[in-house]
């Protein structure tokens, strides 16, 4: 079931206070590199350098306040621990977050810079739920999922929302594909308050589950995960999956150096720090100009939390 216009407008109101309304800028040489007129919502400069903010706060303040006491947990390579951290504190409220031993030691830092509570566990999904639920299981705490959680869902559609304020006529919005949870929120966004407006997703050829996913009609999964676009390495949820397959239109799939093109034109031209992530839906541009052009094209640049010691150019 498609969530209603109303839970889409009411996370807009309820996270604006809390988050910055990010610029959407734009480029003339990228407009004449990929033969469109492109739209990029700087998520990268939000609180806590990205979009996930937005989900964070959304879900936490919904929680009641015995909820509140026990506090939140969640299990992250980075941006959502960083927004769960800054979002609890923000409202007085405990967080917990499981993050894999291969996390960026940039993103680690930053979430104990928040005052969230970290533990390191083994790279692997099944780790990081087992460490997860151990902490619900002697805390108390909620578990906040970073992208199969309605809320965070609904909460991460308001910079699409926002876009879609700024520039309703937009044809298409791209985000990259990851959890999910972006893509899912962006196109609820897109389909009560754009015109026409088509949401395509991006993701990395190497971890394509989404592609295939919206193919078969089926939650897929990744053997290897040997991308550069660290934030992109989980699968769709039963929660946002069948928010995609009504309305998601289509999903590129890109090289690796593809992205890292994308990555260097967008820190060359546009002066923007971002992620290798935030590229790979205009890396996915680039590939696809042709069936792009002329068109006029939002981009959600979804975060710039990136190592400075390990760029990948």
């Amino acid at each position: 079931m498609i969530p209603s216009r109303q839970i889409v407008l009411e996370a807009g109101d309820r996270v604006a206070p809390f988050v910055h309304r990010t610029p959407v800028l734009t480029s003339r040489l990228l407009n004449e590199l990929s033969g469109a007129e492109v739209f990029f919502k700087c998520e990268n400069l939000q609180k806590m350098g990205a979009f996930k903010m937005r989900g964070a706060i959304n879900a936490v303040q919904q929680l009641s306040e015995t909820q509140k006491k026990a506090g939140v947990v969640t299990h992250s390579s980075g941006n959502f621990g960083q927004a769960l951290a800054l979002a609890a504190k923000n409202l007085g409220v405990k967080a917990y977050i499981v993050m894999p031993s291969s996390a960026p030691a940039v993103k680690i830092m930053a979430v104990k810079a928040y005052g969230g509570l970290v533990t390191i566990s083994e790279p692997t999904l099944e780790a990081r739920e087992k460490s997860a639920a151990a902490i619900v299981e002697e805390e108390g705490a909620v578990f906040l999922h970073p992208s199969n959680d309605l809320n965070v869902i609904v909460g991460q559609g308001t910079a699409a929302l926002e876009l879609l304020q700024d520039h309703h006529d937009l044809e298409f919005i791209m985000t990259p594909v990851g959890g999910g949870g972006l893509i899912a929120g962006t196109a609820l966004a897109a389909h009560y308050l754009g015109t026409n407006c088509v949401v395509v997703g991006a993701e990395p050829r190497e971890v394509d589950d989404a592609y295939r996913a919206l193919k078969s009609g089926e939650i897929e999964y990744n053997i290897t995960t040997d991308t550069v676009a660290d934030g992109l390495k989980t699968n769709l949820g039963d929660i946002n999956f069948p928010i995609i397959k009504e309305l998601v239109s289509d999903i590129i799939r890109v090289e690796e150096d593809g992205i890292v093109a994308a990555m260097k034109l967008i820190w060359e031209r546009m002066k923007l720090v971002i992620e290798p992530s935030s590229a790979v839906p205009f890396a996915a541009l680039l590939k696809e100009r042709e069936k792009y052009r002329n068109k006029k094209i939002g981009i959600i640049l979804s975060g710039g939390n990136v190592e400075l010691s390990n760029l990948p150019f």
